[in-house]
């Protein structure tokens, strides 16, 4: 396997959800703690896991980790729309993008169990 298949998507000018210019990390679509799980090794290829990333500010990728769990998110919010269909996680991301580039939210929401 090459190593130019292994490649992140580009990093953007502005966070993926909510379009701020702030900071950006990578958030994997398939949690990397899942990365050696069986289940998931089996359901996605080597490339897959570690090329399917989301470019987030700050704000919403601690927002996307306090709301869904790892298992969630690899099971069910594997893409951006799919996350955007979520309900806190579309309110969140609506409020956080009228916020100025540096704005960061004091507290983070529970995850809902």
């Amino acid at each position: 396997m090459a190593d130019h298949d292994l490649t992140p998507p580009p990093r953007p000018e502005a966070c993926e959800l909510c379009g701020r210019a702030a900071p950006l990390t990578r958030h994997h679509l398939i949690p990397r703690a899942l990365h050696g799980k069986a289940r998931y090794r089996r359901r996605f290829d080597r490339v897959e896991r570690l090329t399917a990333i989301l470019w987030v500010c700050h704000a919403c990728h601690k927002h996307l980790h306090a709301v869904l769990g790892e298992r969630e998110l690899a099971d069910h919010y594997r893409s951006r729309a799919a996350l955007m269909a979520h309900p806190q996680i579309q309110t969140f991301v609506e409020w956080l993008s009228t916020k100025p580039d540096g704005f960061r939210p004091k507290k983070r929401a529970s995850r809902r169990r």
